[in-house]
């Protein structure tokens, strides 16, 4: 029979190795009653070393570091600039839209510079600057306080300003998607400003390259089931094909290179 301490630390090496447990698959693990492993379980996601689920747990990112804006650029570049495209083509003249602050939105950002009539919501500072000299598109750009590691505008005032608008189309970018986890982010007051943006929303569609799926971080924004349409690559699983339309969710698969 394990310690207490030794317990909890080996409960959390085995999800974080393995992505997720169940309660009665860590309790017969460790010959402990499940009362036992649901305490334990909430004292790890107090600590911050996982995230509770309905019957289980899931692992969390171990630093719960974000990588900057210039690092992230690089990653699955290909990949991002193929679902931009396919996701700037499902933009109308006249609509409204908002685009959430990460790399694939920037460089969706570059394919509405043709528009003739488009408003264009971001509280991304990149894409503000891409943008800004595109006279025939209405630019609003929500304030607040700027991170530095994503170069977007976040906190009350920025949530305030965005809660203010409606907007027919949300491009929301992501850290990491699971399927009790949900839509996560690392970082707290950058979570509670694109949850402000999904309330925002007529739709909600869900810019992110096969890299992001089977993960969770620290700060929940919403559900699969609150996106209306998922735009990314062709390395993603089939089976996560499966679930996302079992949630209701349209998939849309952006393939090979953009050109």
């Amino acid at each position: 029979m394990l310690f207490e301490e030794e317990r909890k630390r080996k409960i959390a090496e085995y999800v974080q190795e393995r992505g997720r447990a169940s309660v009665p698959e860590l309790a017969a693990l460790y010959q402990v009653s499940e009362s036992t492993v649901r305490r334990d379980l909430r004292d790890l996601e107090e600590a911050k070393r996982l995230r509770r689920t309905h019957g289980g747990a899931v692992a969390v990112q171990e630093d719960n570091a974000e990588p900057s804006f210039l690092e992230k650029e690089d990653r699955f570049r290909s990949e991002k600039e193929a679902i931009a495209l396919k996701a700037a083509s499902s933009v109308e003249e006249g609509d409204i839209v908002f685009l959430d602050s990460g790399t694939t939105t920037y460089y969706m950002a570059q394919h509405l510079k043709s528009f003739q009539k488009l408003t264009v919501v971001t509280n991304s500072v990149m894409i503000a600057h891409e943008l800004g000299h595109a006279k025939q598109i209405d630019l609003v750009v929500a304030g607040g306080t700027l991170r530095h590691e994503t170069l977007s505008m976040v906190g009350p005032v920025a949530d305030r300003a965005i809660e203010s608008l409606r907007v027919n189309k949300l491009f929301l970018a992501i850290n990491a998607i699971d399927r009790d986890g949900g839509l996560t982010t690392p970082h707290l007051a950058e979570a509670a400003t694109k949850r402000a943006m999904v309330r925002s929303a007529t739709q909600v569609i869900l810019v992110a390259d096969h890299s992001k799926f089977g993960k969770v971080a620290f700060g929940k924004v919403a559900d699969i089931s609150d996106v209306h349409h998922c735009i990314t690559d062709d390395g993603l699983p089939e089976s996560w094909m499966k679930e996302l339309e079992a949630e209701g969710v349209k998939v849309t698969l952006a393939r090979g290179r953009a050109r």
